[in-house]
């Protein structure tokens, strides 16, 4: 089947395609207004070493670069991934959902603190909000393990937070994922129906009744087959043209 009678059977069916189409368009609809756009803050962070151990560098932080720090770095993301960190944040006032990794491709103790949620300004403030509970955090693992204030690991930003941004690949893909199924879905009922509705040629049709034929009736067996006219006639007239006697 080609195109041109594609084409056809759907102008032909267009009683069960029309309905279909509205019915996608509506669930599309539906789709586009449940599902709100979310927006995304992102800030970044780094540890750098203690102003004590940078002493040997004019106190330079940013030369004194350790494999410790990114090791501290691992542990207060996991941190403040855990629900501990989420009900302290979801008290100081943090919505949507947040996240804190080590940034991807980091040639040192570099953190990402991500933030999403359907609310910008709300967004933004939680972003502000979790940098702050994080550079809190890794004072008070310090501080529980007696580190001197000269000597602990201290936290910078690199890039504050971001002003949010809408993120609408995931609520696209569910727009044409709907819509394609409803179409397709379209288009497999209007060829059930034309598939329905041809009449059949030449199949499941009655075989016609057999004519009998204008053949004699079997002799029954043993019976002295019948004489035909030409026999009878010689029996009635004689040689001499006289009656048989």
């Amino acid at each position: 089947m080609d195109l041109a009678e594609i084409g056809r059977v759907m102008r032909r069916r267009w009683y069960v395609l029309l309905p279909g189409l509205l019915l996608t368009a509506a669930l599309t609809t539906a789709v586009h207004l449940l599902i709100p756009v979310e927006y995304q803050s992102q800030s970044t962070v780094t540890l750098l070493n203690s102003s004590k151990a940078t002493e040997a560098f004019d106190g330079n932080p940013f030369l004194s670069t350790q494999t410790s720090l990114t090791g501290m770095a691992d542990g207060l993301a996991r941190n403040l991934n855990s629900d501990g960190a989420k009900a302290d944040l979801k008290a100081l006032g943090v919505t949507g959902r947040h996240e804190v990794k080590i940034a991807d491709n980091a040639q040192g103790p570099f953190m990402w603190l991500t933030v999403t949620g359907t609310d910008p300004a709300a967004v933004l403030t939680s972003d502000e909000l979790l940098a702050a509970y994080a550079d809190k955090r890794l004072k008070e693992f310090q501080t529980q393990q007696s580190v001197a204030p000269e000597a602990m690991i201290r936290m910078a930003t690199i890039v504050p937070p971001q002003k949010p941004e809408a993120q609408t690949k995931t609520r696209l893909q569910y727009l044409v994922m709907v819509g394609a199924l409803g179409f397709v879905l379209s288009l497999v009922a209007v060829f059930f129906v034309e598939a329905r509705r041809r009449t059949p040629r030449g199949k499941n049709r009655p075989a016609p009744a057999a004519t009998p034929s204008a053949e004699a009736a079997p002799v029954p067996v043993g019976a002295a087959p019948a004489a035909t006219d030409e026999t009878m006639a010689l029996r009635t007239v004689g040689p001499g043209g006289a009656g048989a006697t």
